[in-house]
């Protein structure tokens, strides 16, 4: 009898989960399969516009920038992590948003770094000071192409991703300082003299995970120490029993997106 009802439960929890990695595989095909192509480089992309969206209306921008698990060619890797987070009726009814979802190569990174990974945790040698990656290259000329649609609220771009996302948040800040209104940054690093690029008063909320063996900790807390001392403002959030996978923590911060939407592009 109790092996029956084993059994009997093991097969309900097996299709609860079918159905429910069905229905969330049918909820991020909202996210519209797109490619951007400038001379022969193309890069995969995913957008999500506003329910009842309309051209005559103004709306922010999120451009979210994916870790290095997640890089590929099937325009599907990106939205695993942090998609979830926009598709909530709830957010979308309260912070209705075009948001996009690019795709690096797998062989390329967000940002410029060499990486040494025969160490735990990883080293990283940021060289932000040298020419973009064509990943980032091909973002920032999407950007400016979607960010030049009437239907964008120019003042309320904002940018955010995790891990070789969250070093490729702090590079395109460097690179395009009068873009964004805010921005956020998970369990990432970068070379700390890039600050010096950054708008004054610029917000941005970091998250990192104490016990992160992949990224350092300390990479946020140095970013954040210095955006602060050059006139920023960086709110940090540490999870004392994280490893690398903070951003399960950073999305379910109930504030984050409240946060993010509430702040508009300072005037220079």
């Amino acid at each position: 009898m109790k092996n029956n009802i084993s059994l009997n439960f093991l097969l309900f929890a097996g299709f609860f989960m079918l159905i429910s990695a069905s229905g969330m595989a049918q909820e991020r095909s909202e996210f519209q399969k797109k490619q951007f192509i400038q001379q022969n480089d193309t890069l995969n992309y995913r957008i999500l516009f506003p329910k009842n969206f309309s051209e005559e209306k103004e709306y922010p921008l999120v451009l979210f920038l994916h870790g290095a698990g997640e890089r590929g060619s099937d325009n599907e890797a990106q939205l695993v992590h942090g998609s979830d987070l926009f598709l909530k009726e709830a957010n979308r009814e309260d912070f209705p948003a075009v948001v996009i979802f690019p795709q690096a190569p797998k062989e390329d990174y967000w940002a410029k770094v060499e990486v040494e990974r025969n160490k735990t945790p990883l080293e990283f040698n940021f060289k932000n000071e040298e020419e973009p990656t064509k990943a980032l290259h091909l973002v920032m000329a999407l950007l400016n192409s979607v960010t030049s649609e009437d239907y964008i609220n120019k003042d309320r771009i904002y940018v955010g991703g995790l891990s070789m996302g969250g070093m490729g948040t702090y590079e395109i800040l460097s690179r395009m300082p009068e873009t964004f209104a805010a921005a956020f940054a998970i369990c990432g690093g970068a070379d700390p003299g890039i600050v010096k690029k950054y708008p004054e008063g610029f917000n941005i909320w970091i998250f990192h995970g104490e016990q992160d063996n992949v990224v350092p900790a300390e990479l946020s807390k140095t970013m954040a120490r210095e955006i602060n001392t050059a006139g920023g403002n960086a709110k940090l959030s540490l999870y004392p029993n994280d490893n690398h996978n903070s951003w399960d923590s950073a999305f379910s911060e109930p504030y984050l997106l409240p946060w993010l939407f509430s702040h508009q592009k300072m005037i220079r």
